[in-house]
This record gives structure tokens, C-alpha cells and sequence, in this order.
């Protein structure tokens, strides 16, 4: 049985959630892509949405306890560690691909994210291989 909620019976944060995280699935595929080269703010996400950034930040931590920033982290760090095992990419080019003009800023906010560098991380895998 499905999780989803009759669009009816949904409240207007849960629709707003749901808009938010359709842009983010969205706005990270054209950033892997190469399409665009910027990670959108939480500012850019509620322009888009027609709210203010404020509204939309107390209504994504409403419905999911977490921040839209959070949820960009999350998202990335996901998609950056299936990169790093899937892929020969270098860590400078999967950098460039979530829009970090300097991979020392990627790596500091990869480690910061998993406790692990990127590299760490990669190694990790071969050990385990």
C-alpha cells in the first residue's frame, strides 16, 4: 500500500514540501547533468514557490523536521557518495558537479556531512571490496 496522501486530504504544507523537494530532485539532476552550474538557496527554492524563504524553511521543518538546507545536504551527500562508488569521476570533478567552484569547500562540507573525507570514503569502499 502506497504512502501517499489523497491530494484532498493533503494540508498546504505538505504540498509545499512536496513542490520543494520535486524542485530539489529536479534542480540536483540538472546540476549532475552539467545543465546549470549554481545549487540554488533556500531563497531561490521559496521565489519560485511564490513564498517567502522564512515561510518555506518553518513549513519544510513543520512537515519534516528538517530545514531546506538540511534537506540540500542531505540530498547531496547522497548523490556525492554514489558518485564516488559508482564512478571514476575525480572528487574535483564531482565537486564541480554540486557547484563547488573550489573542491577544499566540497570536501570540507563532505567531511563535515559523513566524518569522512571523500577520499577516505572512496578507500573505504576498496578495502571493503
Amino acid at each position: 500500500m502506497s504512502n501517499v496522501i489523497p491530494k484532498k486530504l493533503r494540508t498546504r504544507g505538505q504540498e509545499i514540501t512536496d513542490q520543494f523537494l520535486n524542485m530539489v530532485d529536479d534542480h540536483l539532476t540538472k546540476l549532475m547533468s552539467g545543465t546549470i552550474e549554481h545549487r540554488m538557496s533556500t531563497k531561490h527554492f521559496a521565489d519560485k514557490l511564490f513564498i517567502a524563504p522564512r515561510h518555506l524553511t518553518n513549513t519544510v521543518k513543520s512537515v519534516l523536521g528538517k530545514s531546506p538546507c538540511d534537506v540540500m545536504e542531505e540530498r547531496i551527500t547522497k548523490e556525492a557518495q554514489a558518485l564516488l562508488s559508482d564512478t571514476g569521476l575525480s572528487i574535483a570533478e564531482i565537486s564541480f558537479k554540486f557547484g563547488y567552484q573550489d573542491t577544499t569547500n566540497f570536501i570540507k562540507f563532505y567531511k563535515g556531512m559523513t566524518g569522512f573525507t571523500p577520499l577516505q570514503y572512496r578507500k573505504s569502499l576498496l578495502a571493503v571490496s
